[in-house]
């Protein structure tokens, strides 16, 4: 048994479908009691996504981003269901939500209703554009952060329409921003007793993650573009090259792996043309040196040039998604784990996060509200109480 340094941390979640959901799983699985506060129709929104379903009320979409976490629905727009959540808030250590920006002060999920109760209370809110700006009551999704944030205008290849990423990556890193800051004030509260509104916001994360190409368009002025074959826009060679049966990412970053590259690939030539001697002569050479590279990679096969360069430069076939999950090496260092769920065990990947060495482990996303009886009580509502609150819809 990991002792899990989150053990004794309540965290009330107001969350839906995934940037959220994907933030709070890491806490939860870390050991955070993260409790669901969802909506009293039908609960998160990702629950009847599909196309697999696990069941009424739950999809393997839902368990994807919910592992090891507790249920409630509350009504917040009830008298009742805030009562409800304010004596939960009262034994919570943190409030997080993703809401549009304008709603978590209509709800009191900010800090100046929350910290009257509790002046300890973390409240972290993610939302699209933030809730200080004329965007707040804006609602939006990670797609349309790649598209203005400029990721859509430097993903696939030149002379293209704008291609999105195949995964919403931008949810998930914002998700992520999120923990972050939560925990970080988690830590402040406890030194100071007193805790704070933390905001990250889709777009905010997004432009953030212009880097160095920001940096570059600030300061002198210039603007990258997409380039042929997934390039690096500064370095040669880093990109996708032919191989017999397919692709390959080679990534040369330093000169040592090139001298290792070409002695590799047998291809004497390389070394002593002067069009492709030093990083600002490959780069310039950059059309020239990708059919070269291509022609000696085309002799052999993907597995075969990857266990040529093994360890020796950076270097990876390309995969498509099935070839990804069913890789060896995944299985190998345990990514994969195996979650009991009453429609039968669910394989899902496992945290990132290792402690002391030890992979973290999942158990099964909640049914919605399946922890209520358990959280009324410890709450002091009665039977017939909850019964009630059950009958009226509050919960």
């Amino acid at each position: 048994m990991i002792d899990l340094p989150l053990r004794g941390i309540r965290i009330l979640a107001v969350e839906q479908y995934g940037a959220a959901p994907y933030g709070s799983m890491h806490l939860a699985d870390l050991g955070a009691e993260v409790i669901k506060i969802e909506s009293p129709h039908g609960g998160d929104v990702s629950r009847s996504t599909g196309p697999y379903f696990l069941g009424e009320g739950d999809s393997q979409f839902f368990q994807t981003f919910n592992l090891n976490k507790r249920s409630l629905r509350l009504d917040l727009k009830t008298p009742a269901g805030c009562e409800v959540f304010e004596r939960l808030v009262g034994s919570a250590d943190a409030v997080l939500n993703n809401l549009r920006g304008d709603q978590p002060a209509k709800l009191g999920l900010d800090y100046a209703t929350l910290g009257k109760l509790n002046p300890k209370i973390v409240c972290a809110h993610l939302s699209a554009y933030g809730r200080d700006n004329e965007r707040a009551a804006w609602p939006g999704y990670d797609y349309l952060m790649q598209a203005e944030a400029g990721f859509m205008a430097l993903t696939g290849e030149p002379g293209q329409p704008p291609s999105r990423f195949g995964l919403s990556m931008v949810d998930y890193m914002t998700g992520t921003t999120m923990a972050m800051g939560l925990l970080a004030a988690l830590l402040g509260a406890g030194r100071s007793g007193l805790g704070r509104d933390v905001d990250v916001s889709l777009f905010d994360v997004a432009l953030h993650q212009l880097s160095y190409p920001a940096t570059w368009y600030l300061n002198a002025g210039h603007e990258t573009t997409r380039l042929e074959r997934s390039a690096h826009p500064s370095t040669v060679p880093c990109q996708v090259y032919r191989t017999a049966d397919g692709w390959v990412m080679v990534m040369c970053m330093l000169e040592k792996f090139w001298q290792t590259f070409i002695a590799g690939v047998d291809c004497p030539s390389l070394a002593t043309d002067a069009r492709f001697a030093g990083f600002p002569a490959r780069r310039a050479n950059r059309e020239a040196l990708t059919p070269l590279i291509d022609e000696a990679l085309m002799h052999h096969d993907t597995a075969y040039w990857v266990a040529q360069f093994a360890g020796k430069i950076p270097i990876a076939p390309v995969l498509d998604v099935a070839q990804a999950l069913d890789n060896p090496y995944v299985e190998h260092i345990d990514m994969l784990q195996s979650v009991d769920h009453p429609q039968g065990p669910q394989r899902m990947l496992r945290s990132p996060i290792k402690l002391n060495g030890q992979r973290l482990s999942g158990t099964a996303g909640p049914p919605l509200s399946g922890d209520a009886r358990d959280l009324l009580t410890e709450l002091g509502y009665r039977a017939g109480e909850r019964e009630k609150l059950v009958s009226r819809g509050v919960v």
